[in-house]
Order: structure tokens, then C-alpha cells, then sequence
């Protein structure tokens, strides 16, 4: 979560404009960002999709590695830390910034570390499971899927 307005953040002072972090299930809907060549948008802005919590974490050191572990119905999907994201959370702010300013109250959700292993073929979540993302030093976001009403 952004402390402050920031525009054209460089990477070496990125970090100073975060006010907390906390956790994101974006709930994407991964038969929809095919269909689009580049474009995952459809995908990603389904109604009752997007939850973030438990909490906001205030206390943090983002220079430091987090834990994050995944389970859908209790089974580890997956179990890593940001060192294994494509981009530092510096990196994703300066770029961010550098076209759009981001106020104070903005959440940047940044996707998870890179999965290593992808199921072939996919697996699709149904209503009834339930998805977990843990951090230690943020807790666990705990959501139910639920078919469309």
C-alpha cells in the first residue's frame, strides 16, 4: 500500500513510499485471460474477485525476502518468497511510476513468485474449494470459491 503521492520514483528510493503490505487474492479467471493475445485484463476484474487482507502490515522490511505459501483445500499449490519474483518490489514501483502517479490509499498487487511447475493439464478451482495465501509476517487470506449467481 503507497504512503504518498509518488511520480517518477527511482528504484534506489521506491521503498521509502510504502506504507504497508498486506495480501491479495486476485482470483483469476484463467480460462478468460485466454482470450486475449496480450491482454489479461478480462481475467483479472470478475465481480467478487480481488480479496486483500487480513490486514495491513505497517511493520515490514521489504529488502528482506517474504514467505508466501499457497494451499487450495489444505494441499501446498505453492510454497516460495519474493526473492523468486521476475521483479523486485523497487523495480515495480519505479516502472509503475514512471507512467502513473500513484496516491496515498493505492495498492500495487504484484502476483506471486514464479511458479515453477505449471499443471498440464490446468487444474480449475470449483465452488466449495477454498484458497489460502500465507505470509508469516502477514498472516493468512482465507477465500471460498462460489459459483456466479
Amino acid at each position: 500500500m503507497i504512503g504518498r503521492d509518488c511520480k517518477h520514483v527511482p528504484v534506489e528510493r521506491a521503498l521509502d513510499v510504502v506504507a504497508g503490505i498486506t495480501l491479495c487474492n486476485e482470483g483469476t479467471i484463467r480460462d478468460w485471460t485466454r482470450h486475449g493475445q496480450f491482454n489479461v485484463t478480462q481475467g483479472k476484474n470478475f465481480d467478487a474477485c480481488g480479496a486483500i487482507g487480513p490486514w495491513i502490515q505497517t511493520e515490514f522490511d521489504l529488502t528482506k525476502p517474504l514467505h508466501l505459501i499457497v494451499r487450495k483445500n489444505g494441499e501446498v499449490t505453492q510454497d516460495d518468497t519474493t526473492a523468486s519474483m521476475i521483479f523486485s518490489f523497487a523495480a515495480i514501483i519505479a516502472y509503475t511510476t514512471s507512467f502513473m502517479t500513484l496516491k496515498a490509499g493505492d495498492v500495487v498487487c504484484t502476483g506471486t513468485p514464479v511458479k515453477k511447475v505449471k499443471s498440464d493439464p490446468p487444474v480449475w478451482l470449483k465452488p466449495g474449494d477454498t484458497i489460502e495465501v500465507e505470509c508469516p509476517e502477514i498472516g493468512v487470506l482465507r477465500n471460498a470459491v462460489v459459483d456466479e449467481a
